[in-house]
């Protein structure tokens, strides 16, 4: 069930599962928070799992302007204090790797620890460091007749076939849209502060087959990022949420509780 917070002039949409220290996961840039459906109950027997929709996502309602980087870390921030929460460990996928880093580098204390997943380091845009971005780009413009073909950036070929629903994930998607948008330009944000200053513990998973964010662009961050742990994801795409939830939850849970059981 839906719940809802005032978070500073934003009202988000959250869920809350399970029970335990707090784990906070943050969506990519096309995502709301239903992407996490299938790795929430993974998480939730040891953790206490709050997905939320960001600004011009899901369900969360804010002022129609361009929000930034900051916004939505101040956003993230504003949730966890809302929430009656200290501080909260931090998933970022993507996008919301970005939203994690600027919440680690601007909120040091609201974190605790941070796991990084397919995402781009702070403060540098993407498209310098992803040189098939502008193809990535002109497929978002064209849809929701791209839809098949951008879906193939996102999942392996092998994966689709198993899930062939998912070829038409972004058929929905309407980029000329007010709020999608707002949305892009604020993807496009970044700060000044870079990923070398992040001071809580890291970890960094790419996927060995992620055409959206090269796996050595992700990979490099660790060595940026004082005793940050790096792994890659043999056979994984760009969404390893929803293409591998148990094998994500594994290494979220071997991060975050090092002395408890096997997840």
């Amino acid at each position: 069930m839906t719940d809802f917070v005032q978070a500073g002039e934003v009202r988000v949409a959250f869920d809350r599962e399970g029970s335990g220290p707090a784990l906070l996961l943050m969506h990519g840039a096309e995502a709301t928070r239903q992407m996490f459906r299938a790795l929430v109950p993974c998480l939730a027997r040891r953790f206490t799992v709050i997905s939320y929709d960001q600004r011009d996502c899901g369900e969360t309602e804010g002022p129609e302007r361009t929000a930034t980087l900051v916004d939505l870390a101040n956003d993230a921030h504003r949730l966890i204090k809302a929430l009656g929460l200290k501080r909260a460990h931090v998933f970022g996928s993507s996008f919301g790797g970005r939203v994690a880093q600027a919440l680690a580098l601007l909120h040091p204390r609201s974190v605790d620890r941070l796991v990084l997943a397919s995402t781009w380091p702070l403060p540098r845009p993407y498209e310098e460091l992803c040189p098939d971005g502008r193809r990535l780009a002109e497929l978002r413009r064209g849809l929701p007749a791209t839809a098949e073909e951008l879906a193939t950036w996102f999942f392996p070929e092998a994966f689709l076939q198993q899930r062939p629903e998912l070829r038409r994930v972004f058929a929905d998607a309407r980029p000329a849209s007010s709020r999608s948008a707002r949305r892009a330009a604020t993807v496009a944000t970044t700060l000044e502060k870079g990923v070398a200053d992040i001071v809580a513990p890291t970890l960094v998973l790419a996927g060995e087959l992620d055409r959206v964010v090269p796996p050595t662009v992700t990979l490099a961050m660790a060595g940026r990022i004082r005793g940050a742990d790096a792994v890659l994801l043999p056979a994984i795409g760009h969404v390893t949420a929803m293409q591998a939830p148990e094998v994500l939850a594994r290494h979220v849970v071997r991060f975050l509780d090092p002395a408890g059981d096997k997840a």
